[in-house]
């Protein structure tokens, strides 16, 4: 069943609101917070739809509601068709350390590893194949999410990424990225993670396969966003 405009617009309005306050989102919070003109019994509705529908939960202790992986997906969807980018001041912060690490492909690597994790506050992986050699960076930042206050989550989320580094040439994307929202990823214990993948070839060196690894709750268009910006100087250089 498609999702009329007014299902897909309360979607968008949880996710995102749900990706900045980690809270289950109530029909109160988005009639106040978004100014919505229809009533709040009318977006219990709308939210309660969208549940039968397999794009919320309720968790128990809660009113409100939470995007499931198919929420997610059709988000990332919706991000993907509308062709998110960045503004043009981070853009061009990025570039300029890039610029200055073309000369060594292992440096590079590294200011890409490092910008990225300090932006999207997620853990990111480097893949150099010709080296066969993994740069991870951003274990602070990540583990600062609410997701892993309970010692299984970071447990399941270690063991995530030794599949992942244990395996990594057969994540590489097919052309651009890819985004493996939890159960769609291709590894043991990462129902509850998400990541972005994608590819890139410096000039002069090999490729590179970069992963942003996180919670579900991660920020979606954001690190999209970033994916496009770094794509496309490697593609203009």
């Amino acid at each position: 069943m498609r999702l009329t405009e007014k299902q897909k617009e309360i979607l968008d309005y949880v996710v995102r609101d749900y990706i900045d306050y980690a809270q289950p989102v109530s029909s109160d919070f988005l009639k106040e917070k978004h100014r919505l003109d229809i009533a709040p019994a009318t977006i219990r509705l709308k939210m309660q739809d969208l549940t039968e529908q397999g794009y919320l939960c309720q968790p128990h202790t809660s009113s409100g509601r939470v995007p499931t992986d198919k929420g997610y997906r059709f988000f990332v969807d919706e991000i993907i068709g509308g062709g998110c980018q960045l503004g043009s001041g981070v853009k061009t912060d990025i570039d300029r350390e890039f610029e200055n690490e073309f000369a060594d492909v292992f440096r590079l690597a590294q200011a890409i590893t490092r910008n990225l994790a300090n932006a999207t506050s997620s853990l990111v992986l480097s893949y150099m194949v010709r080296e066969d050699m993994i740069l991870k960076d951003g274990w602070e930042q990540v583990l600062k999410n609410p997701e892993f206050q309970e010692k299984d989550s970071i447990s399941n989320f270690i063991d995530f990424l030794n599949y992942l580094e244990s395996d990594v040439e057969n994540i590489l994307p097919e052309s651009g990225f890819e985004v493996h929202i939890g159960k769609e990823n291709p590894f043991p214990k990462a129902f509850d993670f998400s990541m972005i993948t994608f590819r890139y070839e410096p000039r002069d060196f090999d490729e590179i396969i970069l992963s942003i690894v996180g919670p579900k709750r991660m920020a979606y268009e954001k690190n999209i966003g970033l994916i496009n910006n770094v794509m496309k100087f490697f593609e203009s250089n």
